[in-house]
């Protein structure tokens, strides 16, 4: 069940229906691409669109991602979080597509099949260095704006996009709302239960969690599943074919030191500086914004009623009841599409 409970703007509640699904894994004869052929996937799921992961030059990294629907449709980027993968939106990609959107779904830095070009590239997880890597890989695939969507650190990566590059995002889907953060609010302690949620933060700071995680990082990632959606009863399966992504050589590297560098322990890369201190600002973001909540959510995440007001365009926010927790995409797969979809009516009105 969905409940709205916050609104700003004009609601459209005229959405097109589409009775028949249309899946094509579209080419691009732009830019350096490799892929093997295209093929439909079943109209139920996307469990197919897998076998088919493209690759592209970007920025600093050869990422990995897989396509769907129609080449000349609006486009949509999915970004997924930690420690999950693509596969986050297994049953969101087909309902997208059926609606003619062109759907991309890459593999973050440090995930699946994505690789930096250079070995001397720093391993850098830094906030500002995940939301360059999706503008660069908009570039490679001469993208001009697209409809950013995601959850965890894909949600803060959309956040991110949508505040520094407002141009090129036409709207934005976040789970758990506005997640800028900096340094300096890193350092700043918050109350011991909300600190208790982030313990795997302060294990990370650790050489020991470095080398826990490094030998563990399976069970540690289910684990979080566990923790962060206490009442989504997912399978082996589903976990196991996920849990995959986190075998990438860089992963390690890449989780540690994100969370180093959110506490103020690892220093960043001078060139992100400038976007880093704009970050610090915590910009508004003014771009037409669904932000959605699972009422299962076991993750550490803020308030609704604390970032609204970081959202100055068209704004709706929804809270999802039932049992959903912080991977809200692949456990509400149909109300995270329809976000996207409202979103969308969003930045067509006046």
């Amino acid at each position: 069940m969905e409940k709205i409970i916050g609104y700003r703007g004009i609601l459209s509640t005229a959405f097109t229906s589409v009775s028949t699904m249309v899946l094509i894994l579209a080419g691009l004869h732009n830019g350096k691409i490799s892929a093997q052929n295209p093929s439909a996937f079943n109209n139920s799921n996307s469990k197919g669109i897998f076998d088919q992961v493209k690759q592209i030059d970007a920025g600093v990294l050869n990422i990995g991602y897989v396509e769907a629907g129609p080449s000349n449709g609006q486009v949509i980027i999915l970004l997924h979080g930690w420690p999950y993968d693509i596969r986050s939106f297994t049953e969101v990609i087909p309902k997208l597509a059926a609606n003619k959107y062109r759907v991309l779904v890459p593999y973050l830095r440090g995930f699946g099949t994505t690789r930096f070009i250079s070995n001397s590239t720093m391993r850098n997880g830094q906030q500002s260095a995940l939301a360059s890597d999706i503008i660069a890989f908009m570039d490679a695939l001469h993208i001009q704006k697209a409809i950013i969507a995601g959850f965890d650190w894909g949600a803060r990566t959309a956040n991110i996009i949508a505040a520094l590059w407002p141009e090129r995002t036409r709207a934005m889907v976040s789970v758990s709302g506005y997640l800028i953060g900096s340094q300096q609010t890193g350092k700043m302690p918050i109350p011991p239960a909300a600190e208790l949620q982030w313990w795997y933060q302060y294990y990370f700071a650790t050489e020991r969690g470095r080398a826990g995680y490094e030998k563990y990082r399976h069970d540690f990632a289910k684990l979080i599943w566990r923790l962060a959606s206490p009442k989504w009863d997912f399978n082996d399966s589903t976990f196991d074919n996920s849990a995959a992504s986190l075998d990438n050589p860089d992963h390690v590297d890449i989780v540690i030191h994100n969370y180093r560098w959110r506490l103020g322990l690892a220093d960043g890369e001078s060139m992100y500086d400038e976007l880093e201190k704009k970050l610090a600002q915590a910009p508004v973001i003014t771009i037409p914004t669904i932000t959605m909540e699972g009422d299962a959510n076991g993750a550490p995440h803020p308030d609704s009623n604390m970032y609204a007001e970081k959202f100055t365009g068209k704004y709706i926010h929804k809270l999802l009841t039932g049992g959903i927790g912080h991977n809200l995409p692949q456990e509400a797969p149909q109300a995270f599409a329809d976000a996207i979809t409202e979103a969308d009516s969003l930045a067509n009105m006046k």
